[in-house]
Parts: C-alpha cells; structure tokens; sequence
C-alpha cells in the first residue's frame, strides 16, 4: 500500500512541478498574464492526461521512445549546462562549495536543509521503477539488476555535474528567488542568455523531460497496482487485474481485445487519482505540496521495509532466494 501510494502520488507531483513551470514560462514570455491557481491545476492534469494516452495508444511503442528519452536526457543536460558554463559568471570554489545560505526563514541552518534535503531525495528514488515492468522484460532477472545499476551510476554522475554548475553559477542567490516567474532557475536562465526565447527553450528541456517521467511514472504504477490486486491486495482487484490481451490459458483473469495488451483499468484508476488529487490545488498549493511530500515518504518506507527483511536475513546468515545476479561481497542486502 506503501509503494502504490507513493507511485500515484509521485505522478501528481512531477506534473504539478512541469504544469507550474509552464506557468513560469506564461508569465515570463507575456507580462499582462496573471497566473491562476486553476492554470496550474489544468496543467497538472493535462500532463497526467498525456501520460496516460501515451500508455495507453503507444504501449507498443514504449521500449523505443524510451531510448530517445534517454538521449533527450542526457543531450538536454549538457545543452542547459554549456551555456551556463560558458556565460555565467562565476563564484569561486570556497563561496560555491563551502557557503551555506539559509533563504527559506528557517530558523536554524540545519533545519533548512532537513527541508530542503526532501527535494533533492525526491530526485533520487524510483531505481524500483524497472522492476515494476519485469514481466514485460526478456530475461528480467540478469537485465533488470544491470539497467538498475547504469541507471543509477549514470544519474549520480550526471547530477553531479549540473548540481556542481549550478553552485558555481548561482552568483546571486537573493536575485533569482525574487524573480517573476516563481522558478530561481528559469531567472538564472534569463540573467544569463539575456533573451526570453533562449529561456524558454532551456526550461522547454526541462518541461519535456518531466512529461517523460510521468509517462515512465505512469506505466511503473499501473503495473504496480495490476500485480498487487493479482494477489487481492486492493478493493475492487478482480476489476483491477484485467489485462488486455494475454491468452486465457495463461491469466483466468485475461479479457482478450485486439490491440490491446496493457493494465487498463489499472491505468484508468491512475487517471482517476490524479486528477482528483490534482484538483486539491483549486483549494491550496500547500496542501497538495504536502500530499506530495508524503508520498515521497512513503516510497521511502517502503524501500526501508522491503530492503530492510532481506538485509535482516543476511545479517542473521539466513538462506535467500536464488538468483541470477549478485553484488558478492559489494551487496549488503
């Protein structure tokens, strides 16, 4: 329940980010645009709506729109960063490194950054999104492992590198929280390149990059939610479980369709819950950034729970399943 919770509140979250940064980008191409928080709301849901068609009309298609995402990925990191790299001016290594600025009104210093550390954990999590899809993987148990790994190796090194640019060209943090659209770094963009359109185009990157996460998202949590109702964890499994099209031999719960081969009503209650959570924010952006940040926790905990039994029976010398893929002495759990 943890981890189902966690994926569908995560789908509402990376929209919301992408709707309100479209926002950002309204407001900074056109100055009489007054943002509405009804703006974003329809943006949120408009990003959870192209997820889910995506899913749904371009099942099929998924495996190789995931290699142009990942080129977009990394092609898009560099095309932000170059820029930055090249135009920016620079503070030193000490003022970038080493200089700890508390702009959130947080009372002590440490505080700041146990808030702020849920962001940058956020960016962190879904390395279990693979594992969600093994049953449309071949050979999932030597491929899942390794994708997990270059997934996480390749992140780490690219995060780095934009989180060190990012500290060497924040030369004035003040600046960039006041700026017009509500986003410090699409100001950063502006004061750096000195032209809207390249902005656009920089953050643009951004916005797509997020859409294609909610579209990963999407599919990680409608198979999440049709394996766990397949052992009746949910209300309502047996509808849940449906999938289209599978031979009956195979699955007793299999409806056959042509054209069809994907968790639909999984996906409908995807849809469903985000755009109902979305429509919190009609009411009160805190409120919905709260429900947010409680999904992230509870991915977290649920991380801890499953990790923390197969470490437990390591620890105690207890026999594991078998398995075709193995870190040796490298893999505590």
């Amino acid at each position: 329940w943890l981890l189902a919770i966690g994926w569908q509140g995560s789908i509402v979250g990376l929209s919301f980010v992408a709707g309100t940064i479209v926002q950002g980008l309204i407001t900074l191409n056109n100055p009489s645009y007054e943002p509405q928080q009804w703006h974003g709301t329809l943006l949120v849901i408009a990003a959870v709506v192209i997820a889910i068609a995506v899913n749904i009309f371009l099942s099929k298609a998924l495996p190789t729109a995931e290699y142009v995402l990942l080129l977009l990925h990394i092609l898009g990191l560099f095309a932000i960063i170059i820029p930055l790299l090249v135009m920016a001016p620079k503070n030193n290594a000490r003022v970038a490194l080493l200089q700890v600025t508390n702009s959130g009104g947080w009372s002590t210093t440490g505080t700041s950054f146990m808030i702020g550390l849920l962001t940058a954990t956020g960016s962190m999590l879904g390395m279990d999104c693979a594992v969600h899809m093994s049953e449309e993987v071949k050979d999932a148990s030597g491929t899942l492992p390794k994708a997990i790994l270059w997934g996480f190796g390749l992140n780490t090194l690219l995060g780095y590198i934009c989180v060190f640019t990012l500290c060497f060209t924040m030369t004035d943090i003040p600046a960039l929280l006041e700026g017009k659209t509500g986003f410090p770094f699409i100001q950063l963009f502006v004061n750096i390149t000195k032209s809207n359109a390249g902005t656009s185009v920089m953050a643009a990157i951004v916005v797509v990059a997020l859409v294609s996460a909610v579209v990963s998202e999407v599919a990680t949590a409608s198979r999440q939610v049709w394996a766990f109702s397949r052992d009746d964890g949910f209300p309502f499994s047996k509808f849940l479980r449906r999938i289209l099209p599978i031979p009956a031999e195979l699955n007793e719960y299999a409806q056959v369709k042509p054209g069809w081969n994907i968790p639909l009503n999984a996906l409908w209650i995807s849809l469903a819950f985000g755009v109902i959570i979305a429509l919190i924010n009609l009411g009160s952006s805190v409120a919905l950034n709260a429900i947010v940040s409680l999904t992230i926790s509870a991915l977290i905990s649920s991380y801890i729970l499953s990790i923390g039994c197969v470490l437990s029976k390591r620890l105690r010398g207890e026999p594991l399943p078998p398995s075709r893929f193995s870190l040796g002495r490298w893999g505590m759990a």
